[in-house]
This record gives C-alpha cells, sequence and structure tokens, in this order.
C-alpha cells in the first residue's frame, strides 16, 4: 500500500456488488480486476458479478444500468497517454460520467481507473507480481466501505 494511504477494511457481507471493468491492455486489467475480486472476497463478498465493456468511456453507462439494482460498483479501467488530446477527452469524460452517476443514483462507485503516462506505470499500479500497488483491490475496498457507510446514514430529505 502506497505511503499515506487509508487502511480501508469493511464487512460487506449481504451487499450487492459488481465489478465492471474495461477491456483495453488485457494484462493490467486481469490484475486489476483479481485485485477487486480478492479484496471483495476477504470483505466477505465471494460471488459479485464482472461486467465487461470494450474501453473506458463505456465503464461509465454499464454503472448507470447496474446502479439500480446494486449496493456498490467498482469500475476498472486504464487509460495510457498517447500522442494525441484523445487521453485527456477519455479520462475527463469517464471521471465525470462515474461521479454522476454515483451521484444521481446514491450508489458509490470505486474508482479504479488508471490514468497513466506509460504502460510500466499502468503495470506498476495493477497488482501484478512485482507490481507496488493494487488499484483494483483500492477502488473495490473503498466502493465497500462507503457502501457500508451509507447503509448506516439516515436517508437525506430535501426540501423542495
Amino acid at each position: 500500500m502506497k505511503a499515506g494511504a487509508p487502511d480501508v477494511r469493511a464487512d460487506g457481507a449481504g451487499l450487492r456488488v459488481a465489478v465492471v471493468a474495461a477491456s483495453w491492455h488485457k494484462a493490467v486489467m486481469d490484475g486489476l480486476v483479481e485485485g477487486a475480486l480478492a479484496a471483495l472476497a476477504e470483505a466477505g463478498l465471494p460471488d459479485v458479478r464482472v461486467v465487461r465493456v470494450p474501453g473506458t468511456v463505456e465503464l461509465s453507462v454499464a454503472c448507470a444500468r447496474l446502479a439500480p439494482s446494486h449496493d456498490a460498483l467498482v469500475a476498472l479501467g486504464v487509460v495510457i497517454r498517447g500522442g494525441t488530446p484523445h487521453f485527456d477527452y477519455v479520462c475527463s469524460g469517464v471521471t465525470h460520467g462515474l461521479t454522476d452517476v454515483s451521484i444521481r443514483t446514491g450508489v458509490p462507485i470505486g474508482f479504479g481507473v488508471l490514468t497513466c503516462d506509460t504502460a510500466e506505470q499502468a503495470l506498476a499500479r495493477a497488482g501484478l507480481p512485482g507490481s507496488s500497488e493494487d488499484k483494483g483491490a483500492e477502488a473495490a475496498l473503498a466502493a465497500v466501505a462507503t457502501a457500508v457507510t451509507l447503509r448506516d446514514l439516515a436517508p437525506r430529505t430535501i426540501d423542495a
């Protein structure tokens, strides 16, 4: 775990959680998904749904579809900077899209989208043997811990 990162733990037993993962950069994505699934199993969720989408842009719409029937979602993807502004558009779009889904639905989404300058940086964060970080596990634990916190909060009413 990275220095300064919180030690997040939660008992998610009974929660309905899904992992939504992009398909680009197979080695990185396999590591992120495996890390997320291992963390979810450790949090009391051994059987979660895994949904694969083509790319990182598609994470938002898949999460929007799944949110009404889940207590938490984990969005996993990787975007590696290239020579065009595409990187900026994808990173901004997915960040805003996932945030919008979470706020509109009240369903926490663990943000496990790697935004890296190089493939080496992505591999270092993918939770693979030799990786320095496991962002899939971190995103999964953040989603579960937030779902547990929200479950324990009274619903807020908004005066119109």
